[in-house]
């Protein structure tokens, strides 16, 4: 009973010591928080909102900071979600800088499965009509806008000539990692340099219409098409690197669409209008020779003048080629500002210019042949000199049947331009 009765006492002790602090605890919380300035209000809110767990979920397409696996519904294509994300005509804008959202590319977004469509809600964008023929670029796309190209970045299918060339091994990996670039001049035949592809135990494959080439869910499919064979040019010095070209025949043509088509080709030794800002050199290589990363994923351009031959030499002699460096004829050269040049892994790479007298519509100049570093202020990148080899490429194209066939290559004579189309039901001569 004396234990039971000292229990009950002990109790209503600790009930009362409990009950006095408690007391203390909320006064002295009181005057801390009657302390707490403005900021510091601000500060808790923000906090508490950050770490909330009811915080409402983001489905815009790859905006904010989640990870992939953030996405609590389904990753799918733009286009097969209806949450507004695309506009209803097929346009679709797309901000290339937002990377790091909860989908793996800016052609997913994060969809909730009721408005999963099993079906496109768009069809592929309806592209700006465009004039058929070689040579003409899409300089705002096809019908998806780009923004947010604040690294040199093109526009889908802006230059429709572009092809990858790929190592026939890269195309077992899931990133297909090209060697080089070249550029279409037929739907059987491509151009690039030499040095790229002299390799005899190597075997390619051309991807044409591509983009960005870490993903494949762009709206426009590129075309991947086996190599039967490779021309070197038979004065090509694998040293010097002159007469850096090759021709590609390829296994089958390449179909002639909204984002895949051919460069028109200069006449023979034509003259390039020196100074002439506005040519353009494409590619994935990187922006500068001590890069670390790899080639960039979505294919860039840059606009370059070109350099008079002997202006280019002169600049060259104060590299560490010497004073005594002479410029090969079977080169040109563009560019010779500071940040803004080819690089590692532009290699074969067309360098467009303007064709005078018809808005929008360019020739093949050069090709991406070499370089001492990359941008480098008053030092040219060099270029092959495609007007060199206009006679051998019709001679080769010729002989393997491709300016006149059964199936209607025809070639067609101008004041200027010697322009080879390809007649067949997607591609008429102008």
């Amino acid at each position: 009973m004396f234990h039971q009765k000292k229990s009950q006492i002990m109790v209503a002790m600790m009930k009362s010591v409990f009950f006095i602090l408690l007391t203390l605890t909320n006064f002295y919380v009181s005057l801390a928080l009657e302390s707490l300035t403005a900021e510091m209000w601000d500060e808790i809110t923000k906090f508490l909102e950050e770490n909330s767990t009811d915080s409402k979920l983001n489905l815009d397409p790859n905006l904010g900071n989640n990870p992939k696996d953030d996405c609590q519904h389904e990753c799918v294509p733009f286009y097969l979600c209806r949450n507004g994300t695309i506009n209803t005509d097929g346009s679709g804008i797309l901000d290339i800088r937002q990377k790091d959202g909860p989908c793996s590319n800016m052609f997913e977004v994060c969809c909730r499965r009721e408005d999963i469509s099993s079906t496109p809600l768009t069809t592929t964008p309806s592209p700006i009509s465009y004039p058929r023929g070689c040579g003409y670029r899409r300089p705002n796309g096809l019908g998806v806008k780009i923004i947010g190209d604040e690294l040199n970045e093109s526009q889908i299918g802006e230059f429709p000539w572009m092809v990858a060339v790929i190592p026939e091994k890269e195309m077992l990996k899931l990133v297909s990692k090209p060697k080089c670039g070249g550029a279409l001049i037929h739907s059987r035949a491509a151009i690039t340099v030499a040095h790229c592809v002299s390799n005899r135990a190597e075997r390619f494959v051309i991807r044409a219409g591509d983009w960005d080439i870490s993903t494949d869910t762009e709206p426009y499919t590129p075309q991947d098409v086996a190599v039967k064979s490779v021309k070197l040019h038979p004065e090509f010095h694998p040293k010097r690197l002159t007469n850096d070209i090759a021709i590609l025949y390829l296994e089958d043509a390449v179909k002639i669409t909204a984002n895949v088509d051919v460069i028109c080709l200069p006449r023979q030794n034509q003259q390039h209008l020196f100074g002439l800002s506005n040519c353009i050199a494409t590619g994935w290589g990187k922006d500068r020779f001590d890069e670390p990363a790899g080639p960039h994923k979505i294919l860039k351009k840059l606009h370059l003048p070109v350099v008079p031959s002997l202006a280019c030499q002169h600049s060259l002699r104060h590299t560490r080629l010497g004073p005594h460096f002479n410029l090969h004829k079977s080169f040109m050269c563009a560019g010779g500002e500071k940040g803004r040049d080819t690089c590692s892994g532009d290699g074969g790479s067309p360098l467009v210019c303007p064709l005078e007298g018809e808005e929008g519509r360019y020739y093949q100049a050069g090709i991406v042949s070499w370089g001492i570093g990359c941008g480098e202020e008053n030092v040219p990148g060099v270029y092959v000199d495609v007007a060199m080899f206009r006679d051998w490429i019709d001679q080769q194209l010729e002989f393997y049947g491709l300016l006149e066939n059964n199936d209607g290559g025809r070639l067609k004579l101008n004041g200027r331009f010697r322009m080879r189309f390809d007649m067949d039901e997607n591609f008429s001569e102008h």
